[in-house]
């Protein structure tokens, strides 16, 4: 049978809601909670070593920013082309297969003598990457009952604040003190014990029906799932149309030293931790206003910033605040997706990454043209904006139409 026009296949139903979760299923949650806080910190690592491995490798700063931004434009591919390819394959060889990829390419940078081969090595990162999360993401739901997918969900993007948090900041003191190469190695070691635990706690995830190239349009039949797009293009424009340029405003307009503006912006990820706890628990109860709730935060916080920013206090407090609604951010918006077509998770999954790795790098691109014209501060001040409209697209569009063929959102 093929599906209505209105909806997308099945791939990955939920499992039977008859009671609470048992322990193995929260550790099988939390395998896959581990991959993102490994994947995570496996993609973000050359952020804090860039300057070293420059250096090493003979290539100017600009270029070796290619092991940064290539992954990024490979994985928004992966999350559609390895959602269609990987067909009735078992969900969790899936995942294994992507942890593997992610060994693989820190084994590569961490032994390569020159930068292509490096490039090559994060190139399969991004596989990894986008990869994890059209199909990773969308495991969690099946892993436990229908109430508590949220929760799921929630635990895994915790992976994702904790790599935030810790993984960057450790990949730098591991290569300030050891070098850059035992950084990455270290990410190989800790890719190999993620999957060893996967292959333990993981049960079968075969799918219903494997994901087709047409299902991927005719996601965009559904008008909910339109708004979460739509939602995920202006958060994350604004989101890194403002954080790219976070420390440059930190240090010319709020005057911190370096050392002050790395313990804030640590801070700012603790921050994102709690965020992201509060925004599963609000996204289980409204999705629509986790929505408008983030977009709220995010947009006034960083809007403030120019206003009131040359306060070192006051900056203080808004950098935490935006922490708080950039912890929530992930899970608002993939919890919305996922109730927008509960019956596509992985389709939604590959679309909403891909949308979200474009939107990432179009937001540092609209930040930049701000600064360059107008200013560090205009940075805020655009990707506040663009949040805003976040909150205004959820409040207006986010409603319930009373369509028979459209999934409520609650």
């Amino acid at each position: 049978m093929h599906a209505p026009a209105t909806s997308t296949p099945d791939p990955l139903p939920a499992a039977p809601d008859d009671g609470p979760p048992g322990l193995a299923a929260w550790l099988a949650v939390l395998s896959v909670g581990i991959g993102a806080f490994a994947l995570v910190t496996a993609e973000f690592l050359p952020v804090g070593l860039l300057p070293q491995m420059a250096a090493d490798l003979h290539v100017t700063e600009g270029l070796a920013g290619l092991l940064v931004t290539v992954p990024g434009i490979v994985a928004a591919i992966s999350a559609l082309a390895v959602t269609v390819g990987v067909g009735r394959a078992d969900r969790r060889h899936v995942l294994w297969g992507l942890m593997g990829v992610m060994v693989i390419s820190n084994l590569l940078v961490t032994f390569a003598t020159s930068f292509w081969p490096i490039l090559l090595g994060r190139s399969l990162l991004g596989i990894g990457v986008g990869g994890f999360w059209s199909i990773g993401v969308a495991i969690g739901p099946r892993l436990v009952p229908l109430r508590y997918t949220t929760r799921a969900t929630a635990l895994i993007f915790g992976g994702v604040s904790i790599g935030t948090v810790a993984g960057v900041p450790a990949g730098a003191l591991i290569g300030e003190l050891f070098g850059w190469r035992t950084a990455f190695g270290i990410a190989a070691g800790i890719g190999v014990l993620v999957l060893a635990i996967q292959v333990f706690l993981l049960p079968p995830l075969p799918p219903t029906r494997a994901t087709k190239a047409r299902d991927l349009p005719l996601l965009l039949k559904n008008a909910k799932a339109r708004v979460g797009l739509a939602a995920t293009v202006l958060m994350f424009v604004g989101q890194f149309a403002a954080y790219t340029y976070i420390t440059p405003f930190l240090v010319q307009v709020s005057a911190m030293s370096v050392r002050t503006v790395s313990v804030l912006l640590l801070a700012y990820g603790a921050a994102g931790f709690l965020g992201n706890i509060v925004g599963g628990w609000a996204a289980e109860r409204s999705a629509r206003g986790a929505l408008i709730g983030t977009g709220l935060v995010v947009g006034l916080a960083t809007v403030a910033l120019p206003l009131f920013g040359q306060n070192a206090i006051a900056a203080t407090v808004l950098v935490m605040v935006w922490g708080l609604g950039f912890g929530a951010m992930p899970i608002s918006l993939q919890n919305w997706m996922f109730r927008a077509a509960p019956d596509g998770m992985e389709t939604g999954g590959a679309l909403f990454v891909a949308t979200a790795q474009v939107a990432l790098a179009s937001g540092a691109g609209v930040g930049g043209l701000a600064v360059d014209h107008l200013g560090v501060p205009s940075a805020m001040l655009v990707g506040g904006a663009f949040a805003l409209a976040t909150a205004a697209v959820g409040w207006h569009f986010g409603r319930e139409r009373n369509r028979t063929t459209l999934h409520a959102v609650h």
